[in-house]
């Protein structure tokens, strides 16, 4: 692809047949006035030095020079520069415990809050490292796949939270199983599963699990979060806790057995998770234990710059319009050089002078750069600052658009973020770059379970660079959430529309029922208005027996209406 950065520039060509014009115009009044001392061939014959052609040639090699300047100050761009930096880190996989038992308070300020900052600052110590995220409780599902992105990894641990999982519980064997097959294919690479967990394991088979990954050359770690003595479990938006079947509140209490078992048979660690800062640093001393492997990775740098070139170019010329003289005699030339040069001195101090010009224009990619430096450095608000500053140079340039979005979601601020990727995709017309703006607009969509929006994103980025795994991989899982999504807003219709239908059948049967006594009552009137003896014992009890028969299968008809059928549930639900 190409392009010039500045194309206002290139209206300078123009001064070119300009020149051509006055150029030819001069000639023609010199050849008017030599004739105008005699015949023309007579006065070649007396100046065999002097040539036409010579200085034909010398005016078009200063014009040729002319135009490598104006393109160079245009700065003329074409190709995509790609870097590629080798290097070392390891593949990790947080398996974060997501169930009800998790928001038990027995850490500050939660069970789950405690452990979201603890991912979060392993992430932010992270170099060169590969992570990926599994969500379980009852059941496990990858929330992130294997990455290098460590923006996009903190932006979906802050959405994770109970309410992910429907099915309730703790299989902590099911969220091993998956990790183990989460990993690259690449080789020599140290794997570590961190497991986070308050040990409540209610499906069993977790220690079977940490063997098999250690068998193939996994070491899983085990963060044990809460207390042995154990804390209630509050129940989100009241003031009230959990409670099982006898109606008894459920004390949930950390099992460090469980955890320093299952740490045991994946050739792990224990690490017992409180209030200090202590499992912080023994997280990340086993980190740095683990062998680390050479990972190559690929960066596509901006538009390749070109402008030297034709400054190249022009300066050429120009050394070649000033060896090149126009008399024949070399003898001559020693002093006639001095002449040319002196004439040619003006261009060359031009050219110098542009020189500084062109990397005047270079101060947009001058920040961007910069701005790159405090981006890798995790420094995010200084690297904003460059991006703007950027910005402002060339508000056109569709990298610093791009890079302000990642410093922007970098801080937390999804909303501004997104508008710089929008306006970098209506810029950008790089195949791979646009992929990777699609690819991070869909990620903060799919944060904010917005799924449609987020795969039209993956499908675009699909479109423009097909062999990106990672956006494919993400596209297949947000096809997944948002099946979910529409399966529970399905069940929640269900159960509404199952209350309705209740309520209609019960108001239904109240009336019915005031309807029949009403009519009983106005029948009973009438025998009395029309037969004014009494009523016998018999037949009294008789008509007391039918109302109470009655009245009991009015109940059992509204007790089998409330009763429907319910989900399967777990015996615990924390």
């Amino acid at each position: 692809m190409f392009r010039f950065a500045h194309p206002l520039y290139l209206y300078l060509l123009a001064v070119i047949p300009l020149l051509a014009l006055l150029h030819y115009g001069t000639e023609l009044l010199r050849r008017k006035r030599l004739r105008a001392y005699g015949d023309p061939s007579l006065l070649k014959a007396l100046m065999p030095d002097v040539s036409r052609w010579r200085r034909e040639l010398k005016f078009w090699l200063l014009n040729a020079a002319l135009a490598m300047l104006v393109l160079s100050l245009a700065r003329p761009q074409y190709g995509t520069r790609i870097d590629t930096r080798t290097r070392r880190g390891i593949e990790a996989i947080i398996a974060l415990d997501v169930s009800n038992s998790m928001m038990a308070e027995d850490v500050t300020p939660s069970r789950l809050s405690k452990s979201k900052m603890l991912i979060s600052n392993l992430v932010d110590n992270m170099v060169d490292d590969k992570v990926g995220l599994i969500v379980y409780a009852g059941d496990a599902y990858t929330q992130l796949p294997i990455t290098s992105d460590y923006v996009s990894a903190k932006m979906f641990l802050d959405n994770i939270s109970p309410a992910m999982i429907s099915v309730q519980g703790t299989d902590i064997a099911r969220a091993i199983e998956l990790a183990t097959h989460s990993f690259t294919q690449q080789e020599g690479v140290g794997r570590a599963i961190f497991v986070i967990t308050d040990g409540e394991d209610n499906e069993g088979g977790a220690v079977a699990a940490a063997e098999a990954a250690a068998k193939k050359g996994m070491h899983v770690y085990v963060l044990g979060v809460g207390s042995p003595e154990g804390a209630p479990i509050p129940i989100p938006g009241s003031n009230r806790y959990i409670t099982d079947n006898a109606g008894n509140t459920v004390i949930s209490k950390l099992n460090e057995d469980m955890c320093r078992e299952i740490a045991s048979a994946g050739e792990g660690a224990y690490i017992y998770v409180d209030n200090s800062s202590s499992a912080q640093s023994a997280l990340q001393k086993y980190v740095d234990k683990l062998g680390k492997a050479e990972m190559e990775s690929v960066l596509y740098s901006e538009f390749d710059e070109h402008f030297r070139d034709f400054a190249w170019a022009a300066l050429v010329l120009l050394l070649l319009e000033v060896l090149f003289l126009e008399r024949k005699n070399h003898v001559l030339s020693r002093f006639t050089l001095f002449k040319a040069t002196s004439r040619a001195a003006v261009a060359i101090a031009l050219l110098l002078m542009a020189v500084p010009a062109v990397a005047q224009q270079q101060n947009d990619r001058y920040f961007v750069r910069h701005g790159n430096r405090f981006y890798r450095d995790s420094l995010f608000a200084k690297a904003q600052v460059d991006y703007q500053k950027a910005l402002e140079k060339d508000n056109t340039n569709p990298v610093a658009h791009y890079n302000l979005g990642n410093a922007l979601l970098a801080q937390g601020q999804p909303k501004e973020a997104m508008k710089s990727f929008e306006t970098a995709v209506r810029m950008q017309r790089d195949p791979k770059r646009l992929a990777q703006a699609y690819h991070n607009m869909g990620v903060i969509l799919q944060s904010q379970k917005q799924f449609a929006e987020a795969i039209e994103c993956y499908k675009n980025a699909l479109r423009k660079n097909p062999a990106d795994d990672e956006t494919r991989y993400n596209l297949a899982l947000c096809r997944l959430q948002m099946q979910n999504q529409q399966q529970e807003q399905n069940q929640d219709q269900q159960q509404q529309q199952q209350q309705q239908q209740q309520q209609q059948q019960q108001q239904q049967q109240q009336q019915q029922q005031q309807q029949q006594q009403q009519q009983e009552q106005k029948e009973d009137q009438q025998q009395q208005q029309q037969q004014q003896p009494k009523m016998s014992r018999e037949n009294a009890e008789q008509l007391l027996k039918a109302a109470q028969q009655e009245e009991k299968q009015t109940q059992d008809k509204v007790q089998k209406a409330q009763q429907q059928p319910q989900r399967r549930q777990l015996e615990k639900q924390w």
